[in-house]
């Protein structure tokens, strides 16, 4: 049995399909070459761990990121994370890693190790850094000089990225864009300025019809329901966290009400707290 319906990019399994299959190549070399410079542009990639539902079934792709290298040998591993992580920055070192030396099978033929590049799209906020797009390298601290071309991290934080669709200015905005607004059209109303890219007019077609099986429907709805208790926790968090800060600013307000001797009556007019919790306070403050 197949079901259709529009589905969320941002789930790693759907983000594997859509941007991990051989026939979406031309769609992974554009989100590519959005995040790199101009001077380091691709033409052609191989696919390294293509998706493959017979090898998710069998426990190889539980990690569902794409392994692709390009037709200059500089290798790529991308992951789309949506459960935030606390040591997330020691796992994307670690994929890094992984790929880069996963490079030589035996021996210590260390010449043949490529430029390794690291592409993290994080549906949550990580760095302390006010830009959705943020790019590590190796470096001497003091000179400023490269020591290594081979190292390259990038993150994207989409809840960082806030343009809307008139802001949008490059191609990196607009695959932003359609990963955090892809629910809001169709591949018949894709926003002008994201049809500007014909990989983006095409992923939206793709991620409009694309079926999943019975066994693929499970998986998804699976992450999807993940995805949205996760969210529902934070939401919860901060909520609670907003009304804790609101408590606290009131309880520091009455307390410095009173030490200007203003009456406990005044105080509790002027915050809102009950005669007794202004008393309370007063009994704590002599205590």
């Amino acid at each position: 049995m197949i079901f259709m319906c529009r589905l969320n990019p941002k789930v790693d399994f759907v983000f594997k399909k859509l941007f991990g299959s051989e026939e979406n190549k031309d769609i992974l070399i554009s989100f590519i070459n959005s995040v790199l410079s101009e001077d380091e542009q691709i033409v052609d990639i191989e696919l390294k761990n293509p998706y493959n539902l017979a090898n998710y079934r069998q426990g190889k792709m539980s990690i569902l990121d794409i392994k692709a290298v390009d037709e200059k040998g500089v290798w790529y591993d991308i992951e789309m994370q949506i459960a935030e992580q606390s040591f997330y920055d020691k796992r994307a070192l670690y994929y890094w890693a992984k790929v880069y030396s996963d490079q030589i099978e035996s021996g210590y033929e260390f010449n043949l190790l490529k430029k390794t590049i690291g592409i993290n799209i994080l549906d949550f906020e990580y760095l302390n850094e006010e830009e959705y797009h943020n790019v590590y390298k190796i470096y001497n601290v003091k000179s400023k000089k490269s020591f290594s071309n081979l190292f390259e991290l990038h993150f994207i934080e989409l809840p960082k990225f806030k343009k809307d669709f008139s802001e949008i200015r490059t191609t990196l905005d607009r695959w932003a864009a359609f990963l955090t607004k892809a629910y809001e059209f169709d591949k018949d109303s894709v926003p002008e300025e994201l049809a500007q890219s014909e990989e983006i007019k095409k992923a939206a077609e793709k991620l409009d019809i694309m079926s999943l099986n019975k066994e693929e429907r499970e998986i998804y709805e699976n992450d999807l329901k993940a995805m949205m208790v996760r969210n529902a926790e934070i939401n919860a968090a901060e909520e609670k966290g907003r009304e804790e800060g609101i408590k606290e600013g009131i309880i520091k307000t009455a307390k410095k009400l009173l030490d200007m001797g203003i009456d406990e009556n005044m105080v509790s007019k002027a915050t809102g707290l009950s005669v007794e919790d202004i008393r309370e306070l007063c009994n704590k403050r002599k205590q």
